[in-house]
């Protein structure tokens, strides 16, 4: 039983699939199979289970996969730290898709300036996503709109960020103070599930015991935007992803009240070495929320 092995178990595991696998390690599809086998017969247990054309681990393979996990990792951690990382390796960046848009861009270019031979890659989905990328170890920090409560994140907050209720240009509600309620006589449009402004608001809507339901709902939040400025209905989105839009008048705004705002925070893995770009790159985003 060797690494090779371990990294092996834990990319099937991840993708559920021996093909998948084998085309992120690029590797053929016999020699990942005959892995994985070979974990099988080393400590005499079944670590997979074939369902269609997925396979699935055994209870014995999701406990497996705990220590292969921390073992590769840790491993990862360990070249990171002696193998010159911080100058010439690879930092992978995470963010929500509001960070993303707004304020990762500028934080790449001011961190790219100051390490020049660093390799940066960024990953932009929803925060629920990213979260789970730290707890994965596939990424080495995050930017999320939302608090995690996972224990194995360490969570800090850089920057206050407002969501603004929008509605098309003419609408009766332009310039107007309003409440959610308000708001939620209007076909209203919701990102999806997942995302932290969907999670902020719903807990909103709970609060104040309103039951919406979106008239559309879009992971995209330019689809949002757009269906707003043609008068189908109303929204409530962080102003960084809007305001653009506003100046242009392709939508207007109502006063939100009482008004939501939250936190944006940087988390990164509990466990994870903390190197010395890693270091750098936190102090840039606590730098930004100082402006």
């Amino acid at each position: 039983m060797t690494l090779r092995h371990l990294n092996i178990y834990v990319s099937v595991f991840q993708h559920g699939s021996i093909t998948r696998a084998s085309e992120a390690l690029h590797l053929a599809q016999p020699s990942v199979s005959l892995a994985v086998r070979e974990l099988e017969e080393h400590y005499r247990t079944r670590l997979f289970i074939r369902a269609g054309r997925r396979i699935l681990p055994t209870e014995a393979g999701k406990e497996f996969y705990g220590y292969a996990l921390h073992i590769v990792s840790l491993f990862a951690e360990m070249e990171q730290k002696f193998k010159n990382w911080d100058a010439e390796g690879i930092f992978r960046v995470g963010a929500s898709i509001t960070i993303g848009t707004h304020i990762l861009p500028d934080l790449i270019g001011r961190f790219q300036a100051a390490y020049p031979q660093l390799r940066i890659e960024a990953v932009i989905q929803n925060s629920a996503t990213i979260e789970q990328l730290i707890l994965d170890h596939s990424i080495d920090v995050g930017l999320v709109e939302n608090q995690p409560d996972q224990p194995d994140l360490q969570v800090i907050p850089f920057l206050e960020d407002a969501l603004c209720a929008i509605v098309p240009p003419g609408h009766p509600l332009v310039g107007r103070t309003v409440s959610l309620a308000d708001l939620a006589r209007y076909p209203f449009f919701m990102r999806e599930k997942g995302s932290a402004g969907r999670e902020l608001l719903d807990a909103s809507f709970a609060l104040q015991q309103l039951a919406v339901r979106p008239a559309w709902e879009s992971s995209s939040t330019q689809a949002i935007v757009s269906g707003v400025a043609r008068g189908l209905g109303v929204a409530v989105l962080p102003y960084l992803l809007v305001k653009r839009d506003v100046e242009e008048k392709a939508v207007a705004l109502a006063r939100l009240d009482p008004p939501l705002t939250r936190n944006l925070h940087v988390i990164c893995h509990r466990s994870k070495y903390r190197s010395a770009s890693m270091d750098a790159f936190l102090s840039l985003c606590r730098s930004c929320g100082a402006k």
